[in-house]
């Protein structure tokens, strides 16, 4: 699949990258703004000049790597996502995909098994089953899209550091990488410091029901710590891995870390 340009036809590529350290987390933007916020100080950073399309291109994705290197620089593992009353849950709770809902992968509970890779203790597969049968917790958390819009919904599953814990995951690693069911074979990579927050849950239920098709069945990763496009849905592998191996939506130009 061909990856998206940062580039927008007919927009002057110099206010384009300036415009984009706007979209910086504040602690870098205050470093930018010290220094001017000039298009000078952006070209000392990345090492790039725009002289044509491609260095633009360059110098953007240069500017995403910087954003991805301080949000992680400044996310605090401890502090928790707000939570929300049952009577705050949005009803209905919308299904957003890049595809409609007809065209959702429909995954049969009784032959799914996850598969766990990597840098792991026990690579054994998980059958549903076995996983329903772990300690689990219900979270009622604000899903945020990247397209600007939110819902509140009721999230029940297992802690995801647990289970990491339980197989005997190395932890130093840098990354838990998902691999979904979708039909372009969805993917996606959390740093593990995210992985080990305690709000993020491989989830298999909504609203104290067996996780709707729409929602992800059999199970998705509930991060409510990310953007909704950093929770993976019809999850059937987790690698965990000192590679990053990009995802769906990283591959086409979004940030990797994108905490909400």
């Amino acid at each position: 699949m061909a990856k998206r340009s940062f580039l927008i036809p007919g927009v002057d590529k110099r206010l384009l990258i300036e415009d984009s350290i706007k979209t910086m987390p504040d602690l870098s933007r205050r470093r930018f703004i010290a220094g001017g916020a000039s298009l000078g100080a952006l070209t000392l950073l990345t090492g790039c000049d725009v002289v044509d399309s491609s260095s633009a291109e360059e110098m953007l994705k240069r500017v995403s790597k910087f954003n991805d290197a301080v949000q992680d620089f400044i996310f605090n593992p401890d502090a928790l996502a707000p939570t929300f009353a049952e009577s705050a849950i949005t009803k209905p709770f919308p299904f957003n995909a890049y595809y409609d809902l007809d065209d959702a992968p429909t995954v049969d509970g009784n032959d799914w098994k996850l598969e766990v890779r990597g840098l792991v203790d026990n690579k054994k597969s998980w059958t549903l089953p076995e996983l329903y049968k772990l300690p689990q917790v219900t979270q009622i958390t604000r899903h945020i899209c990247v397209e600007g819009w939110s819902a509140i919904g009721s999230w029940t599953g297992t802690p995801l550091r647990d289970f990491l814990k339980l197989v005997g995951a190395d932890t130093r690693a840098k990354y838990v990488w998902f691999q979904c069911a979708d039909k372009d074979g969805y993917n996606s990579p959390l740093d593990m410091r995210t992985a080990l927050h305690p709000q993020t849950q491989m989830t298999f239920k909504y609203a104290n029901e067996i996780l709707p098709r729409a929602y992800g069945f059999p199970m998705k990763i509930r991060v409510p710590t990310k953007l909704g496009f950093k929770n993976p849905k019809y999850v059937v592998s987790m690698e965990i891995t000192n590679e990053y191996k990009g995802g769906y939506w990283e591959d086409q130009g979004y940030n990797s870390f994108s905490g909400s």
